[in-house]
Formats: C-alpha cells, sequence, structure tokens
C-alpha cells in the first residue's frame, strides 16, 4: 500500500505482523460518486427514551456535518457526514479529506514550527532534527548536487562481473526500512527486507524475518492484472522509469525501462499475494542458513548474508518462502544486465525525492498523480517534515510531545484503556459459545496486554547518527543504514516490549500482536477523536471505539493465533475455534456485498481482521462507556441522547472523501474498507436500533438473529 500518513483520516491499525500496521479509518473513504439514498422528507431525531435528563453546554457532535434529511437507519455514514459530504473539497495535494486528514494537517503544522525553530537554534538537543530539516529544504543544494550523490551507488552496480558480487550487492542493500504505515504490502525498495521483532516461536528472543520486496508498483497484480485499467497503469510505469532514465542521461532509456519492467513482472510473479502476507500461519517459516542453499538455490546465500552482517545469524523466520526462492531463481536465470538496468532504475525512483526538481515531479506525477488522484506536489515543507519524521521519528516525537501533549490527555486516556479492557473482560465472561479453558487463555492474555499511551517511557538515542546540513540524500542513507544496524543490534538481547513502533507524531494506532502491546501515539488524541471538553459519551464513541478497536485486534481472525506471551500457538478449543471462523466468514460475507464503485466491491476476506476489530470494539467501548456512568442517566447535548452522541462521534471520526484513483488502489492493497462501509459496523449492535428507532423498514435493518456478533 503506497498510502501515505497525511492522506488518511483516523488510522486505528490493524494487528500488522511485521510489528507495524496497514492504515485503517482514514484510507477508506465514502466515493464522491456514490448517490445519497433517495428521500422523501426531513428524518428528523427520534426523542430520547425516557426518562428526559438535563442538557449539558458544549458541542461533542458536530451538527453542521450531519444530513437529517437522511434516515440514520437507511444509510447512517451520510445521516453522519451527509452535510460535510456535500461541502468537503479534497485539497490539490491530497487524495483524501476528512476528520483524520485534518487533524494531521494540524500535527504536520506544529511539527514543521518546532523543526523550524530547531533548525534556527542549532542548540545540541535539537540540532540533528534541525540540520536534517533544513537539508531537505535547501532546494539549492540539492539542485547543484545533481546526481553527484549517486555516483557511488552507480559504480557498485556496474561493477558487478558474477552471481556472487551481484548477491553481495543485494546483501549490502538490505535494510529495516518496512514503513509502519504501509506493512500489509510489505513493500520495500530494495529484493528483499528485514524486520527484527519477537520470534512467533520463542518469545524470549528476537528473529529477524525476510520479507519480499523490490516491486516499483504498489503490488503483485498491478503487474499480474490483465485487466485495461492495470495495462494501462504497467505502460505509464513503464513511461515514469524511461523519464527518470532519460533525465539521468543513462542510454536507450525506452528499451531498458521495457527490460525493467519485464524484470520487475517476473519478481512480481513470485511475489506472495495480499491475501496470503496477511495470514501468519504462511508466514511462520524458520530456515536455518544452510537451508537456503537447498530451499532457495541460485543466490551465493554466504555472500548475501555476509555482505548483510548476518553471517553469524544461525537462523531466519522467512515470511515470504516463495518470494525467497524464486528471487534466488532470478539470480541464477537473469542476465548480469537485466539486474544491473533494474538497480540502476530502483535507486533512481527511490532517491527521486530528494534528488533535483525534474526527478522528484517526475516521481510525483507517477505515484501521486496517475496511482492516487493527486494533482498537486505537496509543498516542500511538508515533504521535509515527513522525511525528518521518517529518519529521526523519535527525537522529533519528544519535542512535539513536550509542546502538544498534556499530561491530563494521558491520564484519562490512561483510564479509559482500562474501563475498555474491564469491559472486554466482561464480555468474554459472558460469551455463551467459549469453553471455559478458551476463556482462560483469553482473559490472559487480556491481563498480559501492554498498552503504552503517548509516547514511550524511553526515548531512541540517535548521537551515533551523522546529519551533515546540505546533505539531504547522504543524510537520509545513512539514516537508513542507522536504523538497520539498530535492528542488528537487537539480536541476541533481551525482547523490550515497551519498544515503539510509531512516532508520537502520527495520527494513528497500532496492535503489536507478537508483543502483546499497544501503542496510541500523543497526536492521535485530541480533537477530533479525543477532546477533554466533549461528552464521555462522545469520547467513548470517538477515541474509545478505537482502543477497542485495537484491544479487539489481539482477538482478531489474525491475534487470536497468539497467545498471552506472543507465541504463535493456538489456544482455542476445536469447537471454540469452529464457531469463531464461521462467524468470521459471516463478518466477511456480510463486508463482500458492499459495492465502494459500480465494478468494484470490498473484499471481505482481506478486510476481515480490521472488520472484527471494528465490530468488537464498538461493542466494548458501548459497554465501557455505559458503566462509566453508573446508574445516572446519560447527558443530552444539542439535542442528542448520550447513545446517539456515542454512534455519531464514531461515524464522525471515519469522516473522510477520497479520489476516485486512491479508492481503487485502497480496495486493491489495503486491509480496510473504505470508512463508508466501516461506519455501517453499527448494522450489528443492537443498542445502535434502539438508539435511531431502526425499523424492518429501514434499508440498513437486520434482524436479531442476522447480526454479527463475535466477542
Amino acid at each position: 500500500m503506497t498510502c501515505r500518513p497525511e492522506e488518511f483520516a483516523v488510522t486505528a491499525a490493524r494487528p500488522s505482523f511485521v510489528a507495524l500496521v496497514a492504515l485503517s479509518l482514514a484510507c477508506g473513504a465514502p466515493p464522491a460518486e456514490a448517490p445519497a439514498p433517495t428521500v422523501v422528507a426531513a428524518a428528523p431525531l427520534p426523542p430520547p427514551a425516557a426518562p428526559m435528563v438535563p442538557e449539558v453546554p458544549g458541542h461533542s457532535i458536530d451538527r453542521s456535518a450531519m444530513d437529517l434529511n437522511v434516515k440514520p437507519g437507511d444509510e447512517f455514514f451520510l445521516y453522519a457526514n451527509g452535510g460535510w459530504l456535500a461541502k468537503a473539497e479534497i485539497a490539490p495535494d491530497r487524495s483524501s479529506a476528512g476528520a483524520g486528514v485534518h487533524l494531521t494537517d494540524r500535527v504536520e503544522q506544529q511539527t514543521a514550527e518546532l523543526l523550524r525553530a530547531a533548525a534556527a537554534s542549532g542548540a545540541p538537543d535539537v540540532k540533528n532534527i534541525g540540520d536534517y530539516y533544513a537539508s531537505v529544504m535547501d532546494e539549492a543544494a540539492v539542485e547543484a548536487s545533481g546526481l553527484k550523490p549517486l555516483a557511488a551507488s552507480f559504480a557498485r552496480i556496474r561493477a558487478v562481473a558474477d552471481a556472487r558480487g551481484l548477491a553481495s550487492l543485494l546483501g549490502s542493500q538490505l535494510r529495516a526500512d518496512v514503513d509502519p504505515l504501509n506493512a500489509t504490502s510489505f513493500h520495500t525498495d530494495q529484493v528483499l527486507g528485514l524486520w527484527v521483532e519477537q520470534d512467533l516461536n520463542a518469545p524470549s528472543r528476537y528473529a529477524p524475518y525476510l520479507l519480499q520486496g523490490g516491486l516499483g508498483l504498489p503490488d503483485r497484480s498491478y503487474y499480474l492484472d490483465e485487466s485495461p485499467r492495470m495495462v494501462g497503469i504497467r505502460g505509464k510505469y513503464e513511461k515514469h522509469i524511461a523519464t527518470l532514465l532519460r533525465l539521468a542521461g543513462i542510454a536507450d532509456p525506452d528499451g531498458k525501462a521495457k527490460r525493467v519492467v519485464d524484470f520487475e513482472r517476473k519478481l512480481a510473479a513470485v511475489h506472495a499475494t495480499r491475501l496470503a502476507s496477511e495470514d501468519v500461519t504462511k508466514a511462520n517459516n524458520p530456515w536455518d542458513r544452510k537451508e537456503f542453499t537447498v530451499r532457495a538455490p541460485g543466490m551465493p546465500w554466504d555472500a548475501f548474508f555476509s555482505a548483510a552482517g548476518l553471517d553469524k545469524q544461525p537462523s531466519f523466520i522467512v515470511w515470504h518462502p516463495t518470494a525467497v526462492t524464486g528471487l534466488a531463481a532470478l539470480v541464477k536465470s537473469e542476465p548480469l544486465a537485466a539486474w544491473k538496468d533494474y538497480l540502476i532504475a530502483r535507486v533512481l525512483d527511490r532517491t527521486a525525492e530528494l534528488l533535483p526538481k525534474a526527478f522528484a515531479d517526475e516521481r510525483f506525477a507517477f505515484y501521486g498523480t496517475e496511482l492516487q488522484g493527486v494533482p498537486v506536489r505537496p509543498a516542500r515543507w511538508k515533504r521535509a517534515v515527513a522525511l525528518t519524521n521518517k529518519a529521526l521519528g523519535e527525537a522529533v516525537g519528544k519535542v512535539y510531545v513536550a509542546k502538544n501533549f498534556p499530561p491530563e490527555s494521558k491520564q484519562t486516556i490512561q483510564h479509559m484503556v482500562e474501563s475498555v479492557k474491564a469491559a472486554f473482560a466482561r464480555r468474554i465472561d459472558a460469551l455463551t459459545w467459549m469453553s471455559a479453558a478458551t476463556k482462560a487463555k483469553a482473559h490472559d492474555k487480556l491481563d498480559t496486554l501492554l498498552v503504552s499511551v503517548g509516547f514511550p517511557d524511553s526515548w531512541r538515542d540517535y548521537s551515533a547518527l551523522s546529519v551533515v546540513r546540505g546533505d539531504a540524500l547522504g543524510n537520509s542513507e545513512r539514516a537508513e543504514l542507522f536504523e538497520y544496524r539498530r535492528n542488528l543490534a537487537k539480536l541476541g538481547k533481551p525482547v523490550d516490549r515497551t519498544e515503539w513502533a510509531m512516532v508520537p507524531q502520527v495520527v494513528n494506532a497500532v496492535n503489536l500482536p507478537v508483543r502483546n502491546a499497544l501503542n496510541f501515539p500523543a497526536a492521535f488524541l485530541q480533537p477530533p477523536f479525543f477532546d477533554p471538553a466533549a461528552t464521555p459519551a462522545a469520547n467513548y464513541g470517538g477515541v474509545g471505539a478505537v482502543i477497542g478497536h485495537e484491544i479487539s485486534h489481539s482477538f482478531d481472525d489474525e491475534g487470536a493465533k497468539f497467545d498471552a506471551h506472543g507465541r504463535f500457538i493456538g489456544w482455542w478449543t476445536a469447537d471454540d475455534l469452529a464457531h469463531f471462523e464461521k462467524t468470521g466468514t459471516a463478518l466477511a460475507d456480510q463486508f463482500s456485498t458492499y459495492h465502494p464503485l459500480p465494478d468494484l466491491a470490498v473484499d471481505g476476506k482481506l478486510t476481515l481482521s480490521e472488520n472484527i476489530a471494528d465490530l468488537a470494539g464498538l461493542a466494548a467501548a458501548h459497554d465501557a462507556w455505559r458503566a462509566s456512568l453508573g446508574n445516572a442517566p446519560a447527558p443530552m447535548q444539542d439535542g442528542l441522547t448520550g447513545e446517539q452522541q456515542f454512534f455519531l462521534a464514531m461515524a464522525q471520526g471515519r469522516q473522510s472523501k477520497m479520489r476516485d484513483a486512491a479508492l481503487r488502489q485502497l480496495i486493491a492493497t489495503n486491509g480496510h474498507a473504505p470508512s463508508r462501509y466501516r461506519a455501517l459496523t453499527v448494522r450489528n449492535l443492537d443498542a445502535w436500533y434502539e438508539a435511531f428507532g431502526v425499523n424492518p423498514n429501514d434499508a440498513l435493518y437486520l434482524a436479531p438473529e442476522a447480526r454479527i456478533r463475535i466477542w
């Protein structure tokens, strides 16, 4: 998935098994083309249930965003967001608009102010982040450098004389650069990517995982799908590669671009599908070093691992075995000339953002405009913020938190986390289909869940990273190498469950199933998702539903495969597991009926983990909110009952509008359904029907026996 954080609404995440995350709420979006339901008269809010309770002042729900001409039981997303949707415009440098995008804009501005100040002050504690940001902003220096920063890379590629030299080069390029915001694609800029994380089978130690990579297009399907649209995209991608080669002064750019795309198509053919990549049962493949030569012949693996600094590592977990085997076969079968053309093209494509303007503009024209439908390249300061965050994330986060995250917010969220966990525990106890033995294991997992709010307990040390003011591309490459070596250094050491997989200044959240841990970054914990001035109903419907979502990921179709200690081990009885899987299939079938575009349906199987987390998380958050009231009635606000505030807050948190091209890419590559359909999770909760008077004549009505109930 090539979605960027600035393009999303709320990004509460699934439990990516590279301890990372695919984006959620904001990657989903209601297609602008989809018509609202036809109505004949305004549909006023149903009266609150007796007894009447007094109104409390304030505005927790955006009434102006609603469309009261839509019945909530006919199209709940449009009821909650139709007023906003009718007026919303997607910024020219974005692929979407929405609540999360608005918050991301604000966080981006806050971060930029901090980085500008750091660049100007030069103070020792912020010098690295200031110099890094200033270097990206120094467009004149980038233009003056031209392609000189790539000279050494090109020379190494051209010097390769045999398979052993190629293996050594590929090993030297191995990086731990699996993007936490794109993890479900396992897409890296190198032919393989490295992830160092707790071992699936031995939780006391770290393991090195090898992941497929090396594709310029978002997914293998873009190379292998013969539909006219995909064929057209491949043709435009080939022209993009040819343009980069031509700008670099490389001979025969058109011929080489064709050969590069043909090569990548062979690489894509051995990659696992998106659905298979999400299945940890297919990913848990421990290989001893000696097995690589037998299972993946063709690659001189000793040269590869030696160049990668992994020559003393006795074993690996191969997440994508067909990709590793297929890659090795290509080392043997493809001529060195084809490999060299491909590697030079990948270097140009990967680094184009930090090359002269012609290269950066060309890269955006393809990845931004063609694939995402975004007409205008983001301002340079926005790109500088993103690149500095990627290279020095926690160093920036430390400054961001000190300025923008009050201690009171952390305390409140921590209390909400505990209340939602308690509600989930009660839901486990109330399950009639689950045996006592499985319930005991589920409670053990919930009890040991480690939840971190706002920021990590200890900050990462970047003192060994050399940042040279004025050397933008060099800084980027040194930062990638620093991160790779930091990950290698974890091998052989005790597992640190408290390490964060995200940075505090990202509008996102993540479940880390291997560590049985959650991260809730500071940037996410502010309006519109959490507001200290809002009613508890709105906060539980907003951030509480996300908290529940992340907790529930520990018990979705993938997270439920890990025990309390992160071991990949079955802890269900056979009957319990069969019931759980049957219910999951029903939920997948429900989502597969949704058509964001006339020719494109939601993939219920691909999005199942997120849909389970949405459903279970919303139910647990609702229980937690009700429990927080004690025996007191929920206060009304703006004529809305507490129940209505809760569900509307959830739906307005999924407020999103997306460009058609980006929507298509989301559906093809992302584990989340579009936001419009995620809001329809409410169809499975009895309380929603009562809150809005939904009846059998309404389009979204499900009979009680047809409502999906999992946790």
